[in-house]
């Protein structure tokens, strides 16, 4: 049996519809002659064996409760924009969508970590039609959003990568390197703004 237990089902139809309000919102924009709000978004549940292994991780009974509730990111969706500004405004629009509200955020473009990750991570309280594991209907679930710069996901994507990489020769170095580049590439997301910012300014 699943850590989800009979919500795995739930959990996967939320996803999908989470992801539909957010790619409308996104076609919205642009058909009203607005900027996109982003690039492109990825979504996932959480395996259960990743849950799993958070809860132990974390010291959580391994069971449905801490996977639903303590834990707040079996359903998680990645929004990957094309200048900083976009972040900031997804985050305008999840602020004052009717349908969740924000419960958690970490900043950690203007806070990176101290290995260079750039990202910004909102935990979304979502109303749906489902009955929850407290028994409401409308019921509510936890969906954590990660809003990133094709710069920043980039660089995330291929730091988690080599992080997995066995008999590293010199992994400090490695280190260093990558929080070199992490630190150019977030110098070249607030060039690219600026130009942005200047070429809007001529129109």
């Amino acid at each position: 049996m699943s850590i989800y237990g009979e919500y795995h089902t739930t959990l996967t139809t939320l996803l999908t519809e989470v992801q539909r309000r957010i790619l409308a919102v996104n076609q919205e924009m642009q058909q009203n002659g607005q900027p996109k709000l982003f690039e492109h978004l990825i979504g996932r549940v959480k395996t259960p064996a990743s849950m799993e292994e958070k809860c132990l991780r974390k010291g959580y009974p391994v069971t449905t409760t801490s996977a639903l509730r303590k834990c707040k990111d079996a359903v998680g969706i990645r929004i990957v924009c094309n200048f900083i500004d976009d972040i900031d405004r997804c985050l305008e629009y999840f602020k004052h969508a009717s349908w969740c509200s924000i419960v958690q955020e970490k900043d950690y473009i203007k806070n990176a970590k101290p290995n260079g990750y750039r990202s910004y991570h909102i935990i979304l309280d979502v109303v749906t039609p489902h009955v929850d594991i407290d028994g409401h209907t409308p019921g509510h679930y936890f969906v954590e959003v990660q809003l990133r710069t094709i710069a920043m996901d980039s660089w995330a994507s291929l730091e988690h990568e080599m992080k997995y990489k066995h008999n590293i020769a010199n992994p400090q170095r490695i280190e260093k390197e990558l929080k070199r580049c992490a630190d150019q590439l977030a110098s070249c997301d607030v060039q690219m703004q600026t130009i942005r910012q200047l070429i809007n300014a001529t129109d």
